[in-house]
């Protein structure tokens, strides 16, 4: 009975393995991730300048005819494309990335836990790419035209390539960080931190906190505010369900163990 509740208790495939084994195994995995990046930058930086002028159609076709953008530093033609197919680059590589760190842990995990923890890993990289196609195709365009709109009479718009590269790759980020409140919600509900009756009491308070994350990560503009902290809140309401669901099944595999102890 002993051996049998061994055999419960600890993850197939785990064996003892000695630090330095660990870190070897751990640089492997990272050279490979830097690998990547760097096949996926080789592959994207010919194409930087047109990447460049696509990322940039959401405010150039807003500007007054005869406007366009402009380069402040003498510099920054050359590195601003080189930095956006740098950041191109790493969330291009993003799915071998995940994939990497779940070739690394999965060894140590049940199966139950490998059950929950490769859909969690999958969706997340879903949705962080979601939130920056979000901020893309929905946010961009009326961002750009309210501050392109209320811009006083007689001055002329010249925004600064490398200037609104930061801003959209901010963005970008802070849409994308934002999508992974559903694997958040889960993860801490399945952790024990916290239960989705918890949560779903707390949601006045989560509204607010979504709002003022809002007011954080975006221009000062009630628009971008807004379209950030409703999703924020909307993801939330999805991350209470699908916790729901996960911590249901938690449950069912810890009466399963159980009685087969």
């Amino acid at each position: 009975m002993t051996a049998h509740t061994n055999v419960q208790q600890s993850p197939p495939e785990q064996r003892e393995m000695p630090l330095i084994e660990h870190l070897l195994e751990l640089r492997s995995r990272l050279l490979k991730v830097v690998v990547a990046v760097a096949i996926c930058f080789a592959a994207i930086y010919p194409f930087a300048n047109e990447l460049y002028l696509l990322l940039s159609e959401p405010l150039r076709e807003l500007l007054p005819v005869g406007q366009t953008m402009i380069a402040t530093d003498i510099t920054s033609p050359f590195f601003a494309p080189l930095k956006l197919a740098l950041v191109l680059s790493v969330f291009a590589a993003i799915p071998y990335v995940l994939f990497q760190i779940w070739s690394f842990i999965a060894p140590g995990l049940y199966v139950h836990e490998k059950r929950l923890a490769f859909p969690l890993l999958f969706t997340s990289v879903i949705l962080f790419y979601a939130g920056a196609l979000f901020a893309y195709f929905v946010v961009f365009p009326l961002v750009f035209g309210f501050f392109t709109a209320i811009g006083p009479e007689g001055i002329v718009e010249l925004p600064d390539i490398n200037s609104y590269l930061n801003f959209v790759l901010k963005m970008f980020f802070a849409f994308g960080i934002a999508f992974e409140i559903p694997i958040a919600t889960v993860l801490l509900i399945l952790s024990g931190a916290t239960t989705p009756q918890d949560l779903a009491a707390k949601r006045p308070y989560v509204v607010v906190a979504c709002f003022v994350i809002g007011m954080m990560l975006t221009p000062p503009d009630i628009i971008s505010q807004t379209l950030l902290a409703v999703p924020m809140w909307i993801l939330f309401e999805f991350g209470i369900v699908f916790g729901r669901l996960a911590y249901r099944e938690a449950d069912a595999v810890s009466e399963e163990r159980q009685q087969g102890e």
